[in-house]
């Protein structure tokens, strides 16, 4: 039924990750999918917020966040299953979404936090995922 899942993840916050990618590696093996792993660094906003950090900082972080995501990947994703990764600069959600696009993703595996008493949303990122996502999203709660 699947055959490309991606995994959203924050490298900075486990609980992104926690209980999505154990849900994401158990439906890889029994559809024998591959895993596509995913992480977005955000873009400064405005070009004037951009002026204040040191030259060559994006190119940095995009480098960073790559190896961090190699490192993670090799850490927790067993050597049986098939893995690749990607990791993308901007906008959140519409990474997340353009990501799914370009891989012809069957299925999202992502986290959302738990709302709290004055939050009954799904979180910004993850709601709009499931909004405009034209693959199936599966929301794994933290």
């Amino acid at each position: 039924m699947y055959q490309t899942i991606l995994l959203p993840l924050d490298l900075n916050d486990e609980a992104s990750w926690k209980k999505a990618l154990p849900t994401a590696l158990e439906l890889c093996r029994a559809h024998g999918a591959m895993l596509h792993v995913m992480t977005v660094v955000p873009n400064f906003g405005m070009a004037i917020v951009g002026s204040f950090f040191p030259e060559g900082f994006e190119k940095r972080a995009l480098s960073d966040a790559e190896a961090a995501l190699v490192r993670f990947i090799a850490a927790h994703v067993p050597k049986d299953l098939v893995a690749a990764h990607d990791v993308h600069h901007g906008t959140v959600y519409e990474e997340i979404l353009s990501a799914a696009q370009r891989i012809d993703a069957d299925l999202i595996v992502m986290a959302a936090h738990r709302p709290g008493q004055a939050d009954y949303l799904l979180g910004p990122n993850a709601a709009r995922v499931v909004r405009h996502a034209s693959c199936s999203v599966l929301v794994v709660r933290d």
